[in-house]
């Protein structure tokens, strides 16, 4: 079976409008390397914990994941930022879809189109849960 593969139009009004990504999803090995150095980063935060949180499952830990990252010093989550991008390609002619590449610098001109990209890369890893607000 193929990774699962999703294309993301830009609905936003701005530079990148129109535009056509790609995003793929990451191997296996890779994914799982990605989760673990993520999860790690996150649990030196020493993350707050709500109650009732054994509860809540998967999203849960999802949720609580997503907020501690804010408290990940840049150095540690820059890699990691990086590696997102990586499932990331560009389409640059939405008429001829079998064309796409990887992406260059220039081709994403917002910074909202990179974090709403950002935000399906983690749907399509994390898309266990809709309950978690990526």
């Amino acid at each position: 079976m193929a990774r699962k593969e999703l294309k993301y139009t830009v609905t936003d009004a701005g530079r990148d409008k129109g535009k056509v990504f790609v995003i793929t999803e990451m191997s296996p090995d890779k994914g799982e390397r990605w989760a673990m150095r993520a999860l790690l980063s996150v649990m030196n935060t020493n993350p707050e914990i709500p109650e009732g949180f054994e509860l809540t499952g998967m999203a849960g830990i999802a949720q609580v994941g997503l907020k501690a990252l804010g408290r990940v010093e840049w150095q540690v989550i820059e890699p990691l930022f990086d590696e997102m991008m990586e499932c990331v390609e560009f389409m640059p002619d939405p008429a001829k879809p079998h064309v796409v590449r990887k992406l260059f610098e220039g081709d994403i001109e917002e910074i909202m189109t990179r974090v709403n990209l950002r935000k399906e890369i983690l749907q399509m890893h994390v898309g266990f849960s809709k309950a978690v607000k990526v």
